[in-house]
Formats: C-alpha cells, sequence, structure tokens
C-alpha cells in the first residue's frame, strides 16, 4: 500500500482509492467586541447613505407626493418624467453639464501637473527656505476660503488686456463671467501639494541618483521616475480634486454672470419654472450631476484608497 499526493491511499490490488478524512474547518467565532463595531459602522453607512437614496426615490415621484407626510421612501406613483422634463425645460441643461466637465477637467489635470512639480521639489530637492516654504503653504490651509474671496475677486476683475481692460487693469471686468476666472484661482492646491510630497518622501533616492550617474536631468527624473511611481497619490488627488470642483458652487456664483456659462451645480441653484422652484426636476437634476461623481470614484476606488493609505504612513 502506497500514499499519494493529496492524501489518498491505493492499494497494490488496484482497489478504488479512499480519500482520507482529515479534521473538519473550525468556524471563526464572531467575537461581541467585533460584532458591535460592524453595527455601529452599518448604522454609520445608513446614516450617511440615506439622503443619497432618498433624493433617488424623491427623483421618481410626481410633485404631489413629494411633500406629502410621512415621506414615502418607496415611490407610489413611480415615473420618469421628472427626467425627460429636466432635459427638455428651457434651461441650456446641455451646456451646464459641459461647463462642469470642461472647468473640472482642465483643473484636475492642471492640478497633477503643477502640484505634483512642487511636490517634487519639496520631497526630493535641496535648497536654502525649502521647509519653511512647504509649511507656510501648509499654512493657508488654515485660512477659510471667505478671508481671500475678496483679493481673489479684486485680482481677476483687474487682469490686464482681458474683458476689455487697458495695460494697468481698468476699464472692464478682467476674467470675471469667464472660464479663465473659474479655471486659474484653482491651479494651485496645498492639499494636494501636501498629499503628493508625502508620498513622494517614500520613494527611495537610490532610484534618482541611479537616474543622475546615468545622465538625467531633473525634469527626466520627474516625468520618467518619480511619476510612474506615485500613481496611486496622483488617482488619490484627481478624484478630491474633480469632486470638489464638479460640486464647487460659492466660487462660480461670485464670478459668473451670465447663464450660458453656469455649471451644473450653480443652474440647480437657480432653476426656475414660471418663478417657482420645481423641486421634482431639481431632484433629477442631482441625481444626474451626482452620477459622474460616483462613476469615477468606482473606476479609481483602488488607487484613491492606496494612495492615501501609503501617502499617510510617512511624514
Amino acid at each position: 500500500m502506497s500514499t499519494v499526493a493529496g492524501g489518498t491511499e491505493v492499494k497494490p490490488s488496484g482497489v478504488v482509492p479512499v480519500p482520507t478524512v482529515g479534521k473538519p474547518a473550525r468556524r471563526r467565532r464572531l467575537r461581541p467586541g467585533t460584532l458591535a463595531t460592524y453595527i455601529f459602522l452599518t448604522a454609520f453607512a445608513i446614516l450617511f447613505v440615506a439622503p443619497f437614496v432618498y433624493m433617488v426615490t424623491l427623483s421618481f415621484q410626481p410633485l404631489g407626493d413629494m411633500f406629502s407626510y410621512p415621506p414615502h421612501w418607496i415611490p407610489l406613483h413611480p415615473t420618469v418624467s421628472n427626467y425627460s422634463g429636466f432635459f427638455t425645460s428651457d434651461h441650456p441643461i446641455g451646456r451646464w453639464i459641459f461647463n462642469s466637465a470642461f472647468v473640472s477637467i482642465s483643473i484636475t489635470v492642471l492640478q497633477l501637473f503643477f502640484n505634483s512639480l512642487l511636490a517634487y521639489t519639496f520631497a526630493k530637492r535641496k535648497f536654502p527656505g525649502r521647509d519653511f516654504l512647504f509649511f507656510l503653504g501648509l499654512a493657508t490651509l488654515m485660512l477659510p476660503s471667505q478671508v481671500t474671496l475678496i483679493p481673489n475677486y479684486l485680482i481677476l476683475r483687474g487682469i490686464p488686456l482681458f474683458g476689455g481692460n487697458n495695460l494697468a487693469g481698468f476699464g472692464g471686468h478682467g476674467w470675471l463671467d469667464s472660464y479663465w476666472g473659474l479655471i486659474a484661482p484653482n491651479i494651485g492646491n496645498p492639499f494636494a501639494i501636501f498629499l503628493l510630497r508625502q508620498y513622494m518622501v517614500q520613494i527611495p533616492d537610490e532610484f534618482i541618483d541611479a537616474a543622475r550617474v546615468d545622465g538625467a536631468n531633473h525634469w527626466r527624473i520627474y516625468w520618467k521616475i518619480v511619476i510612474p511611481m506615485s500613481k496611486p497619490a496622483l488617482a488619490a488627488v484627481a478624484i478630491f480634486t474633480f469632486q470638489f470642483q464638479w460640486q464647487a458652487f460659492f466660487g462660480p456664483l461670485i464670478i459668473l454672470a451670465s447663464r450660458q456659462l453656469y455649471t451644473l451645480p450653480l443652474g440647480l441653484a437657480l432653476f426656475e419654472q414660471g418663478h417657482r422652484s420645481v423641486w421634482n426636476l431639481i431632484m433629477a437634476g442631482s441625481v444626474v450631476g451626482a452620477l459622474p461623481l460616483i462613476i469615477v470614484f468606482f473606476i479609481f476606488q483602488k488607487q484613491f484608497v492606496q494612495g492615501i493609505s501609503l501617502a499617510g504612513s510617512k511624514g
């Protein structure tokens, strides 16, 4: 009698192999502390998801059912007329969606390029005052956006040779009510610089030293070595930036005046028909506006989580 792989015993006489019986697998016990944690996290998740679910529910309800009491989580008279009414309204919905996409994508691409350049400089270049400048940039995160609102507005209005301005920056509106006014002030982001710098610090200097021995300059080191190794952090910054800019409201409200330049959140806030807010169409538009954020997050979810976890593991 001999033993073969798989734990079976074969008799010389050619008897059918009989598998050996092992010990039954142990079932993992769920500890009370772990169970309490799962219950707490589930309740917390429901608390955060509930408003979005209710918004989706309202988008399929007629206007008369939306304000009924008690509220209905499942539509009594489901309809898709809210979505058709939203897209066929008198407002330039397609232009608003294009404006939001153009501004959000432009700011995201520009931030990835310029902020990663600064992050590389702070992480891998050595020069006098480097740490002071880095912490000075971080200090601007303590300032609320309302503090810089008036200075930014005056700077955008005084841009020379744009919007009817003369060489001294007078006579017109500058970059106000334009794509420039939405994009230019948002190119730099101290938080994105911090996140990318924290990630790039962890890249071993041996890679950079080897590239220098091969004759690579700083631009080639940045583009060929540091950027490919920083993809998870770049994905996290891209998701943060796109989500923030897609749903930005206060900045476009102050800068824009032309209805054709409205972004989708600003257009939804001012969405009216017959001088009244049509909440059923607004709910449908809100769902449409949230879809790109959900799609972007699920596409880059893995890179996003990896970038956040690794960037915060080392100072």
